[in-house]
């Protein structure tokens, strides 16, 4: 049986469109079938945004959504996306679980980032690992690209369509 997994990738340094094509061609490699993928899309940092040190000013990001098929479980498809982040130049302090709580950290460039958005219709709250994204309907980042490719899927826990999601983020 196929999985559908929607992913948003995306980042704000280096090379950031070659970075996002890069992305995608491992993802085929490795995750599974790219079935859609929307425009890319660039956006200003979101939230509270530190910059790195010997960062002049930070850079907008770019963001695209991909909708995969793959035969991987929600917890390969994580290993599998912090693999290509760290292959394409993410260093990470520390691997900071995505929570329903809201977050208090500051956010850091990157090369790229991988996000975990819808995994089915599955709703995972792991260590590790929470789907849907917890924070992915309050980001206009997320949402336009998602709604691009899949905008009458309904948020398993909202009961929402991306598309109504999109229509009442700010």
């Amino acid at each position: 049986m196929m999985n559908k997994v929607a992913l948003l990738i995306g980042g704000n340094q280096g090379n950031r469109q070659m970075l996002i094509e890069q992305t995608t061609v491992l993802i085929q490699e490795r995750i599974g079938t790219v079935v859609a993928v929307s425009k890319v899309y660039e956006t200003e940092p979101w939230g509270e945004f530190e910059a790195e040190s010997g960062e002049q000013r930070v850079e907008n990001f770019m963001n695209q959504a991909l909708l995969v098929a793959t035969s991987l479980t929600a917890h390969e498809v994580l290993h599998e996306a912090l693999a290509i982040e760290k292959e394409l130049g993410r260093q990470r302090t520390q691997l900071s679980p995505l929570t329903s709580q809201p977050s208090t950290r500051k956010y850091h460039s990157r090369p790229m980032d991988i996000d975990v958005i819808f995994y089915n219709d599955e709703v995972i709250e792991t260590a590790d690992l929470t789907v849907p994204h917890p924070r992915m309907h309050l980001r206009r980042f997320v949402l336009e690209p998602l709604a691009e490719i899949m905008p009458g899927y309904r948020h398993p826990i909202l009961g929402k369509t991306v598309k109504e999601m999109l229509e009442e983020v700010q």
